[in-house]
Order: C-alpha cells, then structure tokens, then sequence
C-alpha cells in the first residue's frame, strides 16, 4: 500500500508541476512504484483539466481572454516539461540532418534556434485549440483529450523500444496489471465524460505510434524526449479533431 501511495505522489511530481514532497527514506525506483506511476499517468491529465476547465469556467466572464489564461495555465501546470521535449527533438533533428551526433545534442542542457521557432509553433497551435474548446464549452472532451494523450503514452512505453535507462526502467516495471488497469479505468471514465471517448482514443493511439516511429526514424532513437513532444503533437491533433466534430 506504501508503495502504492508512494506511486502515486510519484507520478503527480513528474509529470505535473503540483508540489509534492517526499521523505528521503522513500524508495522511488522499485518496480511497484514506477508502475504505480505510469498507472496514474492518465489521470494526471484528469486533475490538470479538471483544474483548468475550472478555472476557465471562474474566468469565463472575461471571454476569450479568460481561456488564454487557462491555456497557459495548463501548459503551467504540467512545467511545460513537454513543450521542451518539443525544443530537445527539433534541435536534434536539424542537428543530425548537419552531420553532428543527435543523441548528444538532445542531451545538451542549450537550446538552439530550431527547437525556440518550433516550440513557439507548436504553444501557439496548442493555445489555440485549447481556447477553441474551452470557447465553446467541450470542457469534458478537453479533459478526454488530455487522458488520452497521457494513456498513449503509457501503450508506447509497453510498445517500443528505448534509448533511455530510465523509460526503459519504467518499460520493464509496467507489469499486465498495471496497463490493462489503467486502459480499463481510463476507458470507463472517459465514455462517462464523452459518449465518442474510444473513437478519440483510437484516433490518439494511431497518432502516438505514427509521430513516434517518425521521429524515431528521424532522430535514429526513442527517448523520453520523442515521448513528450509525441504528447504535445497528440493533443493538437485530437483538438483539431474535436474542432471537426464540434
């Protein structure tokens, strides 16, 4: 159960920008925890939307300026840890298409101007669909969106291969239970949110694996940082699916 809880927190920590706190005596690295971690994976992005669907409703009064806010918020609150893979692989892309070592260039802690310009395109389209949806009150599909995404990548961790100890790590500790619990979990939530959640979830999944093989064999490897920016590429695409349907 300690570990369970400890999973928990874990996962928050991670991938959110939440504070959370842990005793030194916590062991974060068993395989309990970090399967634990990749369990709540997908409702992490439920708290995140539920705080941002909420705080767009308390600013609604402001028009689309108050779901701007929220937007950014958003982005905030998971410390835009994605967006910056999105700068990490774009740097390497170009870096690789110049000859140089790609793996070495996204481990490098500098940006370079590629990754800034792409990074500003992608915020810009995410903003955007986000301030679409929350303009025209699909608050429940935006939370949907944000499920999904995080779900996806819990199905890659489990589908392909990595050139990251630490994914890698996560890949071996997400056991059958820990996957079909969350699937099962996410799926019962999300068809209460949305009557068409598994036809977003089907479009996210084919969109997790497509823009992650792309980049995989752009860059020549998988790493936590095809990962996020796969997220990010997730998210703007599912809005723009729901854009579509609404």
């Amino acid at each position: 159960m300690r570990e369970f809880y400890l999973g928990i927190k874990f996962s928050l920590s991670y991938f959110s920008a939440i504070p959370i706190s842990f005793k030194s005596s916590d062991n974060l690295s068993t395989p309990k925890v970090l399967g634990v971690m990749l369990f709540f994976l997908p409702f992490v992005g439920l708290i995140l939307g539920a705080i941002t669907v909420t705080l767009a409703i308390f600013l609604s009064h402001l028009g689309w300026y108050g779901s701007i806010i929220s937007a950014i918020v958003y982005m905030m609150l998971y410390g835009f840890i994605h967006t910056e893979a999105i700068i990490d692989v774009a740097d390497a892309i170009y870096a690789k298409r110049c000859g140089k070592d790609a793996y070495k260039i996204i481990k490098e802690s500098t940006v370079g101007a590629m990754g800034v310009l792409y990074a500003m395109g992608y915020s810009l389209m995410k903003i955007s669909g986000i301030l679409y949806l929350l303009n025209h009150h699909l608050y429940l599909e935006f939370i949907s969106v944000l499920i999904i995404s995080r779900l996806s990548l819990v199905v890659l961790i489990d589908s392909l291969d990595f050139k990251s100890s630490f994914v890698t790590q996560l890949k071996e500790s997400l056991g059958w239970q820990y996957l079909i619990g969350t699937f099962i979990l996410s799926l019962l939530i999300g068809s209460i949110l949305t009557p068409f959640f598994i036809i977003l979830m089907v479009f996210g999944f084919a969109f997790a694996l497509g823009i992650a093989i792309y980049l995989g064999k752009r860059l020549g490897f998988i790493n936590g940082d095809v990962l996020g920016a796969t997220l990010e590429g997730v998210e703007i695409l599912l809005f723009l699916v729901l854009g579509f349907l609404g």
